[in-house]
């Protein structure tokens, strides 16, 4: 596949006025507008630059993530002191258009009039005046259309603080649609789009005036709302939804080759990325399109001419391949996860791949097997955690519990770790992960123990014989059944964890998962405290984790990774 295809640097369709001075762009709603990771930097400058090959652009403005539109750049440095001054001038027009839901009916037009400060939260808020952080921020706002209980409202923005349109409009009531920041209403994205600016021109000094054509995704959420699974069934707001979703990955599309390679990662993550019930993983040049729910009475993969239809547009991305995996709807149902209806080991669009795939992540080689049921080897929401526990593990001992592959313990004898020990209850999967540190080249590195358990048991025989270590990983599956025991995170989870607890050394740590998706983060980290005291352990600090970036979780919802990392006291 050609990645440089599915990730350019930049598409000449975005742009939309260029000359000697200055370039005006109109921004997708997935690119930054400045490097989120200076490693991996996917911005909107970064990308232009490299696209036309220029070492030179001067930034005045910037728009959130997420919100597409109009942004200008000076092309010349002797045009940045005039086109600067405007915008430190409030000279520049700038106009927005918002999908909102409940606008009050008598307020066809308004001016919002509100002093933001920063919260704590690392949002921004409506203060009072008398705060010294806050800052006045003023919006006037005009109703364009309505559709039953959307609107969509212009907005002209007379000052640029952070977040502007979206704290004033969530502070009167209507939060931005898709705005999961400040509880907005469920849409494909966020609906803020900016759609004009006027200023002069900085070396010409003539008026100018750039606008942006209004997304399609508007239109269709005014008539529509959010579409849900029907996007499907849309062929048009389904390439939308797939080409925001690839973009967002730019930075891993584009990171093979750089010293943190990453071939394997998410690229569709369900309701996350507007497309619910289809996840879709990328493995060096093949696809597994994963599809949730299925055998519910509301199974929307029950339709197998969607189903095909979904696979066909997966397949012309320019993958090599792309094989399927049907995730039943009772995540806790116990099913043969090598049914070829499941399942099937050939892929189901294009050419194999080798029965054991080399995958990248972080420049870690990692073995993979994409036809083997419904598992391939290695979970990729942890990708984060596996970094973590490589910058953590140096000189340190490392026990991992539910250890499937041997993945974290491939990322902790690479950080330097003198000691893991990996603990799974099937044999099989400890084989592969022996030879996954075997293939990365980092058996001899410390000693490797490797043994076929269940995780209760070995954490209780290892408090017997006094074992400690200095760091402990749990991750384990919501459900899971051995001869002699059957767990469920849901009930089990805090005798899990004290008992984990009970072998980490003072002042060491605790790497606790769950992926359980009817855990909330609040109610795990009650969890990992109720463990601690049952324990007897005192925790110096249970700090939550983010999610992984390439996990975005539906507004309104949650990720269904959670991840804490708790560090005892000394």
């Amino acid at each position: 596949m050609d990645r440089a295809r599915l990730w350019p640097d930049f598409d000449d369709a975005w742009i939309v006025h260029s000359d000697d001075a200055i370039i005006v762009i109109d921004k997708p709603a997935f690119m930054a507008s400045q490097a989120a990771d200076p490693e991996m930097p996917d911005d909107v400058v970064t990308r232009l630059k490299a696209h036309l090959g220029t070492d030179y652009l001067g930034v005045h403005q910037r728009l959130d993530r997420d919100t597409s539109g109009i942004l200008v750049m000076t092309r010349r440095r002797e045009a940045n002191a005039r086109m600067a001054a405007q915008f430190e001038g409030r000279a520049v027009k700038k106009r927005y258009l918002a999908c909102v839901a409940r606008w009050p009916a008598s307020k066809s037009a308004v001016t919002l009039r509100d002093a933001l400060a920063p919260g704590d939260d690392g949002k921004m808020r409506v203060s009072t005046p008398r705060d010294k952080a806050a800052q006045l921020a003023v919006t006037h706002v005009k109703v364009v259309a309505r559709e039953g209980e959307r609107a969509l409202l212009e907005l002209e923005l007379e000052t640029g603080r952070t977040h502007q349109a979206r704290v004033q409009l969530a502070h009167a009531g209507a939060p931005v649609a898709g705005d999961s920041l400040y509880g907005g209403p469920r849409a494909p994205r966020l609906m803020l789009h900016a759609s004009a600016l006027a200023f002069e021109h900085p070396l010409r000094g003539e008026p100018v005036r750039f606008e942006a054509m209004t997304p399609p995704d508007f239109e269709v959420w005014m008539k529509r709302g959010d579409l849900g699974d029907a996007i499907f069934d849309d062929d048009a707001a389904f390439a939308r939804a797939l080409a925001r979703a690839i973009g967002r990955r730019f930075a891993l599309g584009r990171s093979a080759g750089g010293p943190r390679a990453t071939t394997a990662f998410r690229v569709v993550n369900e309701a996350g990325d507007a497309l619910p019930g289809l996840a879709v993983d990328l493995y060096g040049d093949h696809f597994v399109a994963q599809l949730y729910g299925a055998g519910g009475v509301d199974d929307a993969w029950a339709d197998l001419t969607r189903r095909d239809r979904v696979l066909d547009k997966l397949a012309e991305l320019g993958v090599d391949g792309v094989y399927l995996k049907v995730r039943p709807k009772q995540a806790n149902v116990i099913v043969d996860s090598r049914r070829d209806d499941l399942a099937p080991s050939a892929p189901v669009r294009g050419t194999p791949a080798p029965d054991v795939l080399t995958i990248e992540e972080e420049g870690l080689p990692y073995r993979v097997r994409l036809g083997d049921g419904l598992s391939t080897g290695i979970f990729l929401d942890q990708r984060s955690n596996r970094r973590r526990v490589r910058e953590l593990a140096s000189g340190r001992s490392v026990a991992n519990l539910f250890s499937y592959t041997c993945a974290f313990s491939v990322a902790a004898a690479s950080g330097g770790a003198w000691r893991t020990v990996s603990v799974d209850a099937s044999a099989v999967a400890l084989e592969r992960g022996r030879e996954n540190l075997e293939h990365a080249g980092v058996m001899d590195r410390g000693e490797h123990l490797f043994v076929v358990d269940d995780a209760f048991r070995w954490l209780a025989r290892a408090r017997s014989k006094g074992e400690r270590f200095d760091l402990v990983l749990l991750d384990p599956p919501s459900y899971s059944t051995t001869k002699k025991t059957r767990f469920s995170a849901s009930s089990d989870y805090v005798d899990l964890a004290a008992a984990a607890l009970a072998i980490v050394h003072p002042g060491g740590r605790l790497l606790a998962c769950s992926n359980h998706r009817g855990i909330a983060r609040a109610k795990f980290r009650r969890f990992l405290f109720d463990a601690a005291k049952k324990a007897g352990r005192v925790p110096k600090q249970i700090k939550e984790l983010p999610d992984p970036s390439d996990y975005p979780a539906a507004v309104g919802d949650e990720s269904h990774l959670k991840s804490a990392l708790v560090t005892l006291e000394k």
